[in-house]
C-alpha cells in the first residue's frame, strides 16, 4: 500500500468534500505531472473525499479512480506528448465534458491542473459558483517554448503570455505550486499576492520506492529482458525523452565514458521518440552502452529504477517541477542534476550539480560518483532520509484539504 493509503479517513477534516479535477492531458500516463495528479487523488480518496477526474480520451484507467473522458476527435486519434495545435480541439471537448460532469456532480471545489485546467476551471467556477484551486506545475508559455511550439520572439507569444497572466491572476481562488521557485515566479511575474499561493512540492511514495522491498529476482528479469550488463555501474534516468529534458546530454556523457573505456552503462527509461534517440546513440558510437527501454508503467517504476547506482536529472526547465528526483531519493540513489532552483530545493546540499546546459560539468559529476563508491552510498542514504522527513503525501493531503476548507467554509 502506498503512503497515501495510510492516511486514515477523518484525519484533518469533518465532512467529505466533492472534488472535480480538470486534467488537460492524457491521464494516466507514466510521467511527470501525471504522478502528482495520481498521488494527490489517492491521498484525498484515502482521507474520505470524493474525487472525479475529467481528462482527454486517451490514457490508462486505474482501479479505484473515477475518471471521465472526453469523446475522441473524429479526425485525429493520435497525438504527441506536450504542446500541439490539436490540443485546442481537445480542450474544447474537455471544457464541454467538464461542464457536464460539474452539473452531474455538483462539486464543492474545482481543482484545475496546468494552465488549461485553470482556464477551463475558472469559467466553470463562475458558472457553478464554487471555488477553483489551480495546481500550477510550470508556466504554460514556457512549456510551449520548450517544446518549440511557440517562438518567444514571435508575434503570438505576447498574446499567449497575457492570456496566461489573466487566467493565473484572475480566475483561481487559490494556487498550489510544485516548488518554492514556482511561487516566486508567479509572485514576481504576475504580481499574485503570496497569501494566495501555497507551495505544495511533489512528494515521495517512500513505501513503494523502497530499495529494501525490491527483490533481486525481479531486477534480474529486467536485466535479462534488456541484456543489461551485470558487471557495469548503471546510470539511470526515468522520464520523458525530449531535448529540453536533456536526453541528448546523456548520449554525450556516454560518449565521454566510451572514450575513457569506463565500466559504465546508461539505462534510459521513458518515451516518446525512443527510436530517434537510439539512432542518435548508435550514430555517436555508444549504442552498446545505452539501453532505451521505452515506456515504463508507473507500477513497475520502482523495480526498473532500482537497477541504477547513480540517477541523473538533466532537465533544463527553470519553471517546471521535477518530481522524478523524489523517486531517486526514496531509492537511496545519489543524483547528478543541472543546478536549477527546483532541483536544489529538492536535493539541498546533497545533490551533485552542474551549471545548466554544461554537458562536460554534468559528465564530471557522474564521473566523480563513479570513482567514489562510499560517497554514492552516503549521499543515497541521506537523500532517502530527506525524502522521508520532508516530502510526505500524507502531510500534503492535509494541506490541500485545509485550503479546500478555507475556500468552502466547511471546517
Amino acid at each position: 500500500m502506498s503512503e497515501a493509503g495510510q492516511v486514515r479517513k477523518g484525519e484533518g477534516e469533518k465532512r467529505p468534500l466533492r472534488i472535480l479535477m480538470i486534467a488537460p492531458t492524457s491521464f494516466f500516463s507514466d510521467y511527470g505531472g501525471h504522478i502528482r495528479i495520481l498521488e494527490e487523488t489517492r491521498t484525498l480518496l484515502a482521507m474520505g473525499h470524493q474525487v472525479r477526474i475529467v481528462t482527454y480520451y486517451k490514457g490508462s484507467n486505474l482501479p479505484g479512480l473515477d475518471i471521465r473522458r472526453t469523446p475522441p476527435l473524429p479526425w485525429h486519434t493520435e497525438y504527441e506528448v506536450g504542446s500541439s495545435r490539436h490540443k485546442i480541439a481537445f480542450d474544447v471537448y474537455l471544457s464541454i465534458q467538464s461542464l457536464i460532469e460539474g452539473i452531474r456532480m455538483r462539486p464543492d471545489v474545482l481543482h484545475g491542473h496546468m494552465g488549461e485546467g485553470a482556464l477551463i476551471g475558472g469559467v466553470l467556477s463562475r458558472l457553478l459558483r464554487v471555488p477553483l484551486v489551480f495546481d500550477f506545475q510550470g508556466l504554460m508559455t514556457a512549456e510551449m517554448v520548450d517544446h518549440k511550439f511557440l517562438d518567444p520572439n514571435g508575434l503570438v507569444y505576447p498574446w499567449m503570455y497575457r492570456l496566461e497572466r489573466f487566467f493565473s491572476t484572475r480566475l483561481p481562488h487559490a494556487i498550489l505550486t510544485s516548488s518554492l521557485r514556482a511561487r516566486q515566479i508567479l509572485h514576481n511575474e504576475f504580481a499574485i499576492p503570496l497569501s494566495k499561493i501555497h507551495p505544495l512540492p511533489d512528494c515521495a511514495d517512500t513505501t513503494r520506492f523502497d530499495p529494501q522491498t525490491i527483490s533481486t529476482e525481479a531486477q534480474q528479469k529486467i536485466r535479462q529482458r534488456y541484456n543489461i550488463p551485470a558487471d557495469r555501474l548503471i546510470v539511470a534516468y526515468l522520464g520523458l525523452l525530449t531535448d529540453y529534458q536533456g536526453t541528448p546530454h546523456l548520449i554525450e556523457a556516454a560518449v565521454h565514458f566510451k572514450q575513457q573505456q569506463a565500466n559504465v552503462h546508461f539505462l534510459v527509461m521513458g518515451y516518446p521518440d525512443v527510436d530517434r534517440y537510439q539512432a542518435m546513440a548508435v550514430k555517436r558510437g555508444v549504442g552498446d552502452m545505452m539501453t532505451f527501454t521505452g515506456k515504463v508503467e508507473y507500477r513497475d517504476a520502482p523495480t526498473y529504477l532500482s537497477l541504477g547506482d547513480i540517477a541523473v536529472a538533466p532537465k533544463m526547465s527553470s519553471t517546471e517541477g521535477s518530481g522524478k528526483l523524489l523517486n531517486y531519493m526514496a531509492l537511496c540513489q545519489p543524483v547528478v542534476a543541472y543546478e536549477t532552483p527546483v532541483h536544489r530545493e529538492y536535493l539541498g546540499e546533497l545533490g551533485v550539480y552542474a551549471s545548466v546546459g554544461d554537458i562536460a560539468a554534468f559528465t564530471r559529476g557522474i564521473e566523480w560518483l563513479v570513482a567514489n563508491p562510499q560517497e554514492r552510498v552516503r549521499l543515497g542514504q541521506l537523500l532517502r532520509q530527506r525524502a522521508l522527513e520532508k516530502y510526505s503525501w500524507r502531510a500534503a493531503g492535509e494541506e490541500i484539504v485545509s485550503i479546500y476548507c478555507q475556500l468552502t467554509s466547511k471546517k
